[in-house]
């Protein structure tokens, strides 16, 4: 059996970590303002590295590559690109990458 590219395992036939950043658990709430008419969401912030996160939510039209602003608290907002999104039983969940 051939294995991915995209995700490698050790000889034990665990998965490798390939994050280049640290990723911090976190716990609070997300909200992001997407498409022309700037609908809003409400969503779970899951973890945080330096240069993105990860939320749950029940957006599930969040698309790869789609830009979306974004803001954890007050001081903290920014704008972020769809990395990639997973619907699986019932919860949806996707991975920003903030964009500087």
């Amino acid at each position: 059996m051939r294995k991915s590219a995209e995700t490698p395992e050790s000889e034990t036939g665990q998965r490798v970590e390939q994050r280049r950043e640290p990723r911090q658990a976190v716990d609070g709430e997300v909200r992001f303002l997407l498409g022309e008419n700037a609908k809003e969401v409400r969503g779970k912030l899951l973890d945080r590295s330096a240069s993105g996160f990860r939320a749950e939510h029940n957006c599930p039209e969040l698309t790869c590559g789609q830009l979306v602003q974004f803001r954890f608290q007050a001081s903290s907002k920014g704008v972020a690109r769809v990395v990639w999104t997973r619907i699986c039983a019932g919860r949806v969940e996707t991975g920003f990458l903030i964009i500087p």
